[in-house]
């Protein structure tokens, strides 16, 4: 092929396969393409787009890093030889080269658009020759922009709601694999290959250093220079003495270190939206936690808007009560000046944010001065504040690293702050000018005695200065108090918003995910950017409920408590995520471990506990009880959380382990592959299997599809996925797994083969009746008989379940809502065989009723026949039901075999209501007539034919049965019995809940499966439900222990 492919008219897409050309949609249009990277604009008719026009959405949508007008026009390569990627298969099958012409452009195309993937598997394979004469600015153009397959691009790694971009879609492996004429005909819009979409290069930043460190370093500062610092660091110290005090700062650095570097690491694990420490931990953890303790910190958050409402208020109260401006009472004051300042904060944040960060560096200038200021002032002593117990010192990363430095600094002052509370000012003071010592120091051991001064008369109480009585020391030793006060309105207001602002966020995203029901009203947003204008409101009236409690001392345990307890949970999610070991944990924050992160979880508790041992108990039982309630209500989410990480690497432990363990008949259960096509086809089966596998043994619902002439394994996996859903939601334990074949014994042979995983591998196959036939053609049953057969070849037990009126209900409309208890025929207008067929196959969804399951144990088959009626009367539907046991035995030996039965089912454990000893099984039946009438059609007699004729149609029709098959001692015996054991079923069991009995075995290639199917058929038919059952002879009982 030398000929130099046309071009389609300019601004037209190139058409999938033009009339007479063998050019194919996935070549380059080189006119088009050298038109583009020139510059020239082709024309383009009305109505259509052009390749440079629009930018096209979804799927094909590529991203370049090169314009064409950033290329070199004329830097060619002449005469170079270029063989692409679609040349390597193509459909010709010979060798073949283009001569290469383009100019140099071509070469700088994005990668990936100038190669079709989707002809790499074409129909015969192949090289082709082109001739190639483009111009030489070809090959500057970005490699990449001629094929469908797609170049690696972060929009195609979004989430489906991605706030940073767009989501784009790859092409499918099925759009690049698939047959050319299928791929274009299924997946390819006609505009998939012509809209090339050019981008200037990204810009990459830098990182500018302590910079970018210095924003977190300022909230995280204006968060810890709290109202602790000011108002209540000098109780604390009198309280503790200056070592314990700096021994609670100093923990208080290691657990506010241990959580940052945990946070750090699970920040830096991906892209984190809002909702703080709640996506943190759900997102890790999973929503069992997350949910729990997401609600608790949007709780905290909401009481610390109280907490730091408070402090102001308190300060506030101190200045109206220096200035005898008291409104009522200080404690009535303190909830005045709260609400107020509630509501006031709350206009602010609902009105809007965006002065906040030029704010927030205001505020840290004030707090900084009022830290300065009282460090001065504690150098200057006066001599007026001496009275009031100041006697002065008198010989005594960017994010992780800029919140790790803020802890730094903000411990270093809070240990200088309480070692200059300890060592300036004394524990009481009366205020008094006059309270100064007289006469001896023998009976004085205070410190202010050594300072001349006796605050003695503070031990009966009613002092109201010093470390224990005055909350604002602070200012009296500052050198100019009323900057220490702007500090304390800085700190506190700046924390208050920042909290009634996070507090709403935290909500909001815990809403968005519909954890918790009824809280979805709290998720909806207002304005451009979403504003929860109504979580705002809850966050005040729970602030406001806390304001009026207006004691800083009772409320700030309750807060300490439940942020540690989010702490705690971040650190061991870090802890957890390790463990894991998911491929998916990979933070790119490399500072901590996993061990140090466990310590400080564990560190978290224990302080929650020293603080406040009920609160810290409460804190407890409330996770644990969300915990438990978001467990069993089990949200339809899927986070891929290090729960599920830790769980495979569990089940993937397990199950090796398990593989070295022989079998014991002890642990034997029964691990079931039941043949129920679609798991909603044939209910009665799927849940009577469920009834006696459920926390018991593996159950696989297999599915052979058959009748396709090209299999579709797309839709298959996409059923699979639906089914298995289907399964949870109806809370079947079990799994679903669909295979093609040619016909049912093919897809069951590979699936009695290759379904499990080591030792939870299924070991009883479980099939309904074929009810139908003899309506249906013979190579059905032949290939039905022969199934059982594999079975039992492969050491299988093998289950049939029979009723009467059938199981298959997939014929009848809207079978999805039939697998209820109830039959909705108002629905859908039924036949009266439909509504018996509905009713019975939902009479194993419902309690059974008082009766009996018969247990006909006829046989010896290792005890599958009577450990299943055994498991079915351990579950609380069949509970109700007593086991009657019935065996063959001799006349005269009546009496002594149920004995003997009696002593073998007391050694197995198992409960018993009555054993019956059979001994007329063996007499000549009452009525043969139907079972002759039955193998009549089947019948080959060969003796009304001549030789070779019989053997030709017994070779073409090998179900068909022999004269000498039926006259022979052994058909005659088993025949006979199958026919006076229906009778005997009729005769005692006909009012049972469920019988079960041994199934009889046909001898391979010497019973046809037309009788062997006339026999199980007499055996069962006109009858309760019945399940017929034989083990693979190895024993699944013992007595021994």
């Amino acid at each position: 092929m030398s000929d130099q492919p046309s071009s389609p008219p300019a601004g037209h897409k190139p058409a999938l396969r033009a009339p007479g050309s063998s050019q194919s949609r996935f070549q380059v249009d080189p006119v088009a393409e050298a038109a583009a990277a020139a510059g020239v604009a082709p024309k383009t008719p009305p109505g259509s787009r052009s390749s440079t026009g629009e930018e096209s959405k979804g799927r094909f949508r590529v991203v370049n890093f090169l314009s064409p007008s950033d290329a070199a026009p004329d830097a060619g390569v002449n005469g170079d030889t270029v063989r692409s990627e679609a040349s390597l298969h193509s459909s010709t099958g010979g060798l073949s080269h283009f001569s290469d012409t383009h100019s140099s452009t071509y070469y700088l195309r994005t990668f990936g658009h100038n190669t079709i993937d989707a002809s790499l598997h074409s129909s015969t394979g192949g090289l082709s020759h082109f001739s190639d004469t483009h111009s030489s600015t070809y090959y500057l153009r970005t490699f990449g922009h001629n094929t469908i397959d797609a170049v690696p691009n972060i929009d195609f790694y979004r989430q489906t709601e991605a706030p940073l971009g767009e989501k784009l879609l790859r092409p499918s492996l099925s759009e690049l694999h698939d047959e050319l004429d299928k791929v274009c005909a299924e997946h390819l819009s006609p505009d998939a290959l012509s809209d090339v979409l050019l981008y200037p290069l990204v810009p990459v930043t830098t990182s500018p250093g302590l910079i970018s460190c210095m924003k977190p370093i300022i909230r995280c500062m204006l968060n810890i220079w709290g109202v602790m610092l000011f108002i209540r660091m000098s109780w604390i110290v009198g309280q503790a003495g200056i070592a314990l005090s700096c021994a609670v700062v100093l923990m208080a650095i290691v657990v506010t270190s241990i959580t940052g570097l945990s946070t750090s690491a699970i920040a830096t694990n991906g892209f984190v939206r809002g909702g703080g420490a709640y996506y943190l931990i759900s997102r890790s953890l999973g929503p069992e936690f997350g949910g729990s303790i997401g609600l608790i910190f949007a709780f905290a958050n909401a009481v610390a808007v109280a907490m730091y409402v408070v402090g102001f208020a308190e300060t506030v109260v101190e200045l109206l009560d220096s200035i005898d401006a008291l409104m009522t009472d200080e404690i009535n004051d303190i909830r005045i000046v709260g609400t107020l300042t509630a509501v006031l904060l709350l206009g602010i944040s609902v009105a809007g944010m965006e002065w906040e960060a030029k704010a927030q560096i205001v505020l840290m200038v004030i707090l900084v001065a009022a830290i300065c200021n009282y460090f001065i002032g504690s150098f200057i002593s006066l001599k007026s504040k001496e009275p009031q117990g100041f006697f002065g010192y008198n010989g005594r990363s960017s994010i992780p690293k800029g919140t790790l430095l803020a802890i730094l600094i903000t411990g270093v002052v809070y240990i200088a702050v309480a070692i200059s509370n300890g060592s300036c000012i004394v524990r009481d003071a009366t205020g008094d000018d006059n309270d100064t010592m007289v006469g001896s120091l023998e009976n004085c051991t205070d410190a202010a005695c050594t300072l001349g001064y006796d605050f003695s008369i503070c031990k009966e109480g009613g002092c109201k200065y010093g470390l224990l009585n005055d909350f604002q020391v602070m200012s009296l030793v500052s050198g100019f108090g009323p900057l220490i006060t702007a500090g304390i309105f800085s700190a506190t207001l700046s924390s208050a918003l920042a909290s009634l602002v996070s507090a709403p966020k935290v909500f909001q995203a815990l809403c968005k995910d519909k954890i918790y029901p009824g809280m979805h009203v709290f998720a909806k947003g207002y304005g451009k950017n979403k504003e929860p204008l109504r979580a705002y409101v809850l966050t005040f009236i729970i602030g406001l409920a806390f304001i009026l409690i207006a004691e800083l001392n009772i409320i700030a345990p309750i807060i300490s408590n439940f942020f540690l307890a989010s702490y705690a949970l971040i650190n061991f999610s870090v802890f957890h995520a390790s463990m894991a070991n998911s491929p998916g944990w990979r933070p790119s924050f490399k500072y901590y471990n996993k061990w140090v992160s466990l310590a400080g979880a564990v560190l978290c508790c224990v302080v929650m506990f020293v603080i406040n041992w009920w609160a810290a108990l409460l804190t407890n039982v409330i996770v644990l009880a969300l915990y438990i309630y978001v467990s069993y209500k089990k949200p339809d989410v899927n986070w891929g959380s290090s729960t599920q990480a830790l769980m495979y690497n569990k089940a993937l432990t397990h199950s090796l382990h398990l593989t070295g363990v022989e079998d014991h008949i002890k642990n034997f259960r029964p691990q079931c592959l039941v043949m129920s096509g679609y798991p909603n086809s044939r209910p009665a089966l799927l849940y009577l299997v469920h009834a006696f596998t459920k926390n018991v043994g593996l159950m696989v619902c297999g599915h052979v599809r058959t009748g396709f002439r090209r299999p579709n394994y797309k839709d298959m996996m996409n059923e699979q996925v639906r089914y298995q859903r289907w399964l949870l939601k109806t809370q079947i334990k079990a799994f679903y797994t669909p295979v093609f074949a040619d016909d049912l014994r093919q897809g069951a042979q590979y699936l009695l083969q290759t379904t499990g995983l080591g030792r939870l591998k299924p070991n009883t196959l479980v099939f309904g009746f074929k009810n139908n036939w003899r309506d249906g053609e013979m190579k059905d049953v032949e290939t039905y008989i022969n199934t059982i057969h594999d079975a039992f070849d492969l050491q299988f037990g093998v289950v049939l379940l029979r009723l009467k009126e059938g199981l298959d209900i997939s014929h009848i409309q809207g079978r999805d809502s039939w697998l209820k208890y109830e039959i909705l025929t108002s629905q859908v207008k039924l036949s009266p065989a439909d509504e018996k067929l509905l009713t019975a196959s939902q009479q194993f969804q419902k309690k059974q009723s008082k009766g009996t399951i018969d247990v006909w144990w006829l046989f010896d088959d290792g005890g599958l026949t009577l450990l299943i009626p055994y498991l079915l009367t351990n579950k609380n539907k069949w509970r109700d039901c007593k086991i009657r046991v019935f065996i063959g035995g001799k006349i005269n030996r009546i009496d002594h075999d149920r004995r003997a039965m009696a002593a073998l089912l007391s050694k197995f454990r198992i409960d018993f209501s009555d054993i019956t000893v059979l001994g007329d099984i063996n007499i000549k039946p009452k009525n043969k007539k139907m079972f002759e009438e039955m193998i009549e059609p089947y019948r080959l007699k060969e003796d009304d034919m001549e030789q070779e004729a019989a053997e030709k149609l017994k070779a073409e029709e090998p179900w068909r049965i022999t004269d000498n098959e039926l006259d022979s001692y052994c058909s005659f015996i088993q025949s006979n019995r199958q026919i006076r054991l229906n009778e005997l079923l009729k005769e005692h069991s006909s009012t049972a809940n469920l019988i079960v009995i041994t199934m009889p075995l046909a001898r391979k290639g010497t019973v046809s499966s037309a009788l062997y199917m006339t026999w199980l058929d007499t055996l069962t038919k006109d009858l309760p439900p019945i399940l017929l059952v034989r083990g693979n002879h190895q024993s699944v009982l013992t007595f021994y222990s």
